[in-house]
């Protein structure tokens, strides 16, 4: 059985995600080639292609089961000295994603995490302190908003680049879903 790397994410529209994505680029965040900027919803999960039903129709019955709702990004935080990351923090949007994300990560997909959930959207990570301190200082200002219209399916390739899969849309527009593995529409790749 092949096993494969999934994660479940909130994904940023434009201009917010190229605005966040030059940032990490221009701070040398070593992933930002590789991966997206986002908020998490479900981190790295390895998974058998025998579980990828399963956990199709779980997202899709958590997506039908929700609305969207409006986040606010607003300036910068960190995590030092527990972990080399600094981050744009959530000033509204907070309780809807720890609620997707309770219900994501339940079910098939029920696993324990390292840290508690806490949504954000990483700008630089492991780059050094001089650079964690210039993205803590400069993103100071940072403001967005956007609405959350659902959440993507990702699955990291054999280059380790993340790429979305399959969204799911909020509302009755993730349903109805496959009733029988073979009715699944085929992932993006």
């Amino acid at each position: 059985m092949r096993r494969r790397e999934f994660g479940v994410a909130i994904g940023l529209p434009e201009p917010i995600h190229s605005e966040l994505q030059r940032w990490r680029e221009q701070l040398g965040e070593p992933n930002a080639a590789a991966i997206p900027p986002h908020i998490t919803l479900l981190p790295p999960t390895v998974l058998d292609d025998r579980e990828l039903f399963d956990v199709e129709e779980h997202l899709r019955q958590v997506a039908a089961g929700e609305e969207p709702f409006d986040v606010h990004l607003r300036g910068s935080s960190t995590f030092r000295p527990v972990s080399p990351v600094v981050f744009v923090p959530l000033a509204v949007g907070i309780s809807g994603c720890e609620r997707v994300e309770e219900k994501v990560r339940s079910g098939p997909l029920q696993r324990e995490l390292s840290f508690p959930y806490h949504p954000h959207v990483t700008v630089a990570h492991d780059v050094g302190d001089d650079l964690l301190d210039r993205a803590f200082e400069e993103l100071a200002p940072y403001d967005a908003r956007f609405r959350v219209w659902g959440f993507t399916l990702f699955e990291q390739g054999p280059d380790k680049v993340w790429r979305p899969q399959r969204d799911y849309p909020f509302g009755r527009g993730g349903l109805p879903g496959p009733t029988e593995p073979g009715d699944a529409t085929p992932l993006r790749g």
